[in-house]
């Protein structure tokens, strides 16, 4: 009679990791300003005060893209410090091109699964604000279990952003801005809506328009925002 042996659970990732050709000014980004930009991923808290130089409050971007947002609300917001997260080698190297363009120094990347950052690198109540711009709908149904907002993935940003803070996140698929409203909304113990009306809210003056939205909105297709403030 054989044994059987449990297989090693698989954690559901909410990305597939692409594999993109750097530009010659991306990788020339890399290796000019990753030393002082990159934050490598390790299985130990931050001291966020040591690693930005100052105590300002810290904000952090899941899935950042090609950083055109993050880099243009660091340079317009040099009293705050952000954290980037994006798995993808050519978004981070525009990112850092950019941070380079605008001079900004309160931005610090990593290039890893965002869950596992948040759960290993970032300590309780640290943050002051998470961003998650556009994230990958997943939309054929036998996909949803791999879209990123879930109950599991809110209550792990609970712990990390700090009473008062805020969630804000912003999707052009109208069934994934419905989940992740009912998703949030099934958790008043944790979350308040900000929205007057109790659902969406216009999109804040503070969230760049990018140009993915622009065309997005030449094409008639909406946008949904919804801001969530963490509970005391």
């Amino acid at each position: 009679m054989t044994q059987e042996t449990d297989k090693p659970h698989r954690t559901i990732r909410s990305f597939v990791l692409r594999q993109g050709r750097l530009t010659r000014g991306q990788q020339r980004a890399f290796e000019l300003s990753w030393a002082e930009f990159g934050l490598e991923y390790r299985e130990q808290p931050l001291d966020l005060g040591e690693v930005f130089g100052n105590a300002n409050p810290v904000f952090l971007e899941i899935g950042f893209g090609n950083g055109e947002s993050l880099a243009d609300m660091a340079r317009r917001h040099p009293e705050r410090n952000y954290i980037g997260i994006e798995v993808h080698a050519p978004g981070v190297g525009h990112l850092l091109m950019k941070l380079g363009e605008y001079a900004c120094r309160n931005v610090r990347v990593c290039r890893h699964d965002a869950v596992e950052v948040l759960q290993q690198m970032i300590p309780d109540g640290a943050l002051a604000g998470v961003f998650l711009f556009f994230p990958d709908p997943w939309h054929k149904k036998r996909h949803h279990k791999r879209r990123i907002v879930q109950t599991g993935f809110l209550e792990l940003l609970a712990r990390k952003i700090r009473p008062g803070g805020f969630f804000h996140a912003a999707t052009d698929w109208d069934n994934y801005a419905g989940h992740m409203l009912a998703t949030l909304q099934g958790m008043p113990q944790l979350f308040h809506n900000t929205s007057a009306s109790g659902v969406f809210v216009p999109r804040p003056e503070d969230r760049p328009l990018t140009k993915f939205e622009q065309r997005g909105q030449r094409l008639g297709h909406g946008v949904w925002d919804l801001i969530f403030t963490r509970r005391p």
